[in-house]
């Protein structure tokens, strides 16, 4: 199977060019789909040089409208067999690829998440509240979901191309992680979880999201697993 990977990019310089680099080095057939969301670093004109690689494409924003808006934009340019996010910073390590793309090649899985909270992989020990609001996130999604999952707000989500250009990605910003799990699970996809690592970023090193992402995700839950739409 081959592999589209989406990589949403706003004002990322310092990781950039590795990332790139790190997610071609990975063994499988793939293209990468770099999503620029109004970037004002530099990143856009690096891009345009980045680009110059047959297995790269870029696509571009004119301003900022949020993680989700760029996933969006990246999954509708997917062609490959399965689409997978992967943030632009260096938090997921792309050679965990393979482990996620598994369970789909066996016939197992329809949806795969890469889990922060399973297995014994290496982790960078930073905020305390950043785990309870997590934990607390992905208890409240599984209650509405009835989901065992443990980490509903992992970056490394993993779809059959068919199912997630199938999803109307409505939300523009992080909302986008509860929306798309109330919604693969409403059509009763199969979802299989593996273990993986996670080299988290302090804020002073570029991290984004903050606590008013947790209450937006806390009303997309309800939200989203309350109405009555599949999509």
């Amino acid at each position: 199977m081959q592999l589209s990977v989406v990589i949403p990019v706003y004002n990322e310089i310092e990781t950039l060019e590795q990332i790139v680099a790190a997610v071609r080095a990975v063994p499988v057939a793939k293209e990468i789909i770099l999503v620029d969301d109004g970037s004002k670093d530099g990143s856009r004109e690096l891009l345009a040089k980045l680009e110059g690689h047959p297995d790269v494409r870029v696509l571009y924003h004119a301003v900022n409208q949020g993680k989700g808006a760029a996933i969006r934009t990246g999954v509708a340019a997917a062609t490959r067999d399965l689409v997978v996010i992967q943030d632009a910073d260096l938090e997921y390590d792309p050679q965990e690829l393979p482990l996620l793309m598994r369970p789909i090649e066996e016939g197992k899985a329809d949806v795969v998440y890469g889990s922060r909270f399973s297995g014994g992989e290496a982790h960078r020990v930073l905020y305390f509240w950043h785990s309870v609001g997590n934990k607390f996130l992905t208890l409240l999604s599984n209650a509405f979901t009835n989901l065992n999952l443990t980490d509903m707000e992992t970056c490394y989500k993993m779809f059959r191309r068919e199912i997630i250009q199938s999803i109307r990605i409505e939300e523009s910003r992080f909302g986008m992680e509860p929306e798309l799990t109330a919604k693969i699970a409403r059509k009763g996809c199969r979802i299989y979880e593996v273990g993986i690592s996670y080299s988290g970023r302090t804020y002073e090193e570029g991290k984004k999201i903050g606590w008013k992402d947790g209450f937006r995700a806390i009303w997309c839950i309800l939200k989203y697993n309350l109405r009555k739409e599949a999509t």
